[in-house]
């Protein structure tokens, strides 16, 4: 029987980066995958292949303004959504094959198969063959990811009611996309297909789009994405998703108890995602799982097992792969007696439609019902030079410190690469800026992170220069 000091179950960004530290670390290390390919959801059917089909997607829709900058292109331009899907799945398996790289130069020990626990020292790996070994290894980490979640009245046959998974390679361009919740996923890959010809219609609960993040940034996309053609109907409890051949029927319910119905040719189901622990047989070494599928953790991210660990979607907190890595990389180094710490309010957030979003720390709703008093200043977009130059106007910055002490407490953006933008904004909050430091911190002119400094000088006494 293989022994090693570390054994790590899932091989998405939560899994193989903490697999790499462990190695750096010292520790003989393996890390198991059910799949074929390394990287998880994030770099099989997620992060990866959503953006390398927005990328796309977004060169498609620039050519219509391509004549305000003086180039003149002529004859019909067309999408080829065959050749589109094929570019994303080239990137994908050139990322997990990195990913695999990284794990032969770390002598990392990849086995492919379905881990599963025999106890709290010993996993099972069951090949698609049906064989199985059995491995040890005095830590185990638990990075098993999530799943796309449903409605229990929705039956997803992948063809016409599809996740997101299938939303990355549908073999034609939707006439109509009907799009269950307003969350990141559902808004990134409607503007894909709106990019490309689709009508796009949008059913989302909540009063409003992106409900987790600033209302301000859901206010600001909803109104730029309307501009694009994007309908949404907010408010609006879905009834009812029903296949009629090719047509998909989806009936919702307003606050009013009035029903709408909508008839598509494809709907998607993204109302969120859920830790996944199916095969994993927790039980069986003890492990603690909630009410609500997740593996119960304390701070150090350690299981009710005490060698035993676990991180990423499969655990509380934000499903994001960059949270994920940070908690890999963290339980690696409390392994190695080192006193490693996250600070969960300094995770970003980021929604990669064109303008972008993104925030970091607390949102202008939390501040209030938490009681802190706090000012605000804002700049837009449109009053930069750089956003002048580039025709990138919608958009703004919104800084949000402390009333008495200045810090900052929330920053938050909707705007061209504010996706890269909002690194600035973690990097002052990790060091306890003040408005005041950030706004005397030189930016290079003429750039969008003007609109930061900007920003923050207008949370400084209302100073912004250009507005």
């Amino acid at each position: 029987m293989s022994s090693f000091d570390v054994v790590i179950i899932g091989s998405g960004p939560g899994g193989y980066v903490s697999a790499i530290r462990c190695a750096q670390l010292g520790f003989k290390t393996a890390i198991i995958e059910k799949y074929s390919t390394l990287g998880g959801t994030c770099l099989n059917v997620g992060c990866i292949p959503s953006k390398a089909l927005l990328a796309s997607s977004h060169h498609y829709s620039e050519i219509a303004h391509f004549a305000d900058h003086g180039i003149e292109v002529s004859g019909e331009v067309k999408v080829n959504l065959e050749k589109m899907i094929a570019r994303k799945q080239a990137v994908v398996d050139q990322t997990s094959g990195g990913v695999k790289f990284l794990m032969d130069k770390n002598k990392i020990t990849v086995l492919e198969g379905l881990g599963s626990f025999v106890d709290a020292t010993h996993v099972a790996v069951t090949k698609a063959d049906g064989t199985s070994e059995t491995i040890e290894a005095k830590n185990i980490i638990i990075a098993t990811g999530s799943k796309p979640s449903s409605l229990p009245f929705i039956k997803i046959d992948k063809e016409r009611i599809i996740t997101s998974t299938e939303a990355l390679k549908l073999k034609e361009v939707p006439k109509h996309l009907v799009i269950i919740g307003g969350g990141v996923i559902g808004i990134e890959l409607g503007q894909v297909y709106l990019r490309l010809g689709a009508q796009v219609s949008v059913v989302e609960f909540m009063d409003r789009i992106i409900p987790g993040m600033d209302a301000s940034l859901s206010k600001e996309l909803t109104k730029v994405l309307k501009k694009q053609g994007m309908k949404f109907y907010v408010s609006h409890k879905v009834k009812s998703v029903e296949r009629n051949g090719d047509a998909v029927v989806v009936q919702a319910e307003n606050v009013k108890g009035e029903t709408i119905t909508l008839e598509g040719d494809y709907s998607l189901v993204s109302v969120g995602r859920r830790p996944y622990t199916d095969g994993l047989n927790a039980d069986k070494a003890g492990v603690k799982i909630s009410d609500r599928g997740m593996v119960e953790v304390n701070d150090h991210l350690q299981t009710s097992v005490p060698n035993i660990y676990a991180i990423g979607d499969v655990v509380r907190g934000a499903m994001l792969a960059h949270k994920a890595e940070e908690e890999g990389a963290m339980v690696a180094e409390i392994l190695a007696g080192q006193k490693p710490h996250i600070d969960y309010n300094l995770i970003p957030g980021v929604v990669y439609t064109w303008p972008e979003v993104a925030a970091v720390g607390q949102t202008e709703e939390q501040l209030k019902a938490s009681g802190v008093e706090f000012k605000s200043g804002s700049f837009p977009f449109k009053a930069l030079g750089r956003a002048r130059a580039g025709g990138d106007l919608d958009g703004f910055v919104k800084i949000l410190a402390d009333a008495k002490t200045d810090e900052v407490l929330g920053v938050h953006m909707i705007g061209a690469r504010c996706a890269d933008l909002i690194a600035e904004a973690v990097t002052a909050m990790e060091f306890k800026a003040s408005a005041e430091d950030i706004s005397r911190m030189s930016h290079a002119h003429p750039t969008f992170a003007e609109a930061i400094k900007e920003a923050a000088l207008a949370a400084t006494d209302n100073r912004a220069l250009h507005v």
